[in-house]
């Protein structure tokens, strides 16, 4: 059993699909990559996602340490970016390689 943040799980393909599994998180955190983005910015690259959702799976990703929410209220409107946490940086290679395989899927695959 491997145990994080107080949750238990079976393995350790669990607690990574655990973190970044699900329909959303990982295209979050292929967006997030390359920087910060606002939270506009995030809806325009996932036009599908509802605003609900987007906001839960930002919620849960800053409460797990793998994204960071800074708002800054300096002058109106409030701007508020998200970025990845160092923790969350060191997902990027695993961000980049389910991409990857996205693409061959696709090109040796795909109909």
């Amino acid at each position: 059993m491997y145990s994080f943040k107080g949750k238990e799980y079976p393995c350790c393909a669990s607690l990574t699909m655990g973190m970044i599994g699900g329909k959303w998180k990982t295209v979050i955190l292929f967006h997030l990559r390359a920087g910060k983005l606002r939270y506009n910015e995030l809806r325009k690259e996932m036009p599908t996602v509802t605003e609900r959702t987007l906001s839960l799976q930002l919620k849960t990703l800053e409460d797990d340490g793998i994204i960071c929410r800074t708002v800054y209220t300096s002058k109106p409107p409030l701007k508020v970016e998200y970025s990845l946490t160092e923790f969350g940086k060191t997902l990027v290679p695993v961000i980049e390689a389910i991409a990857n395989w996205g693409v061959f899927a696709v090109e040796n695959y795909g109909e």
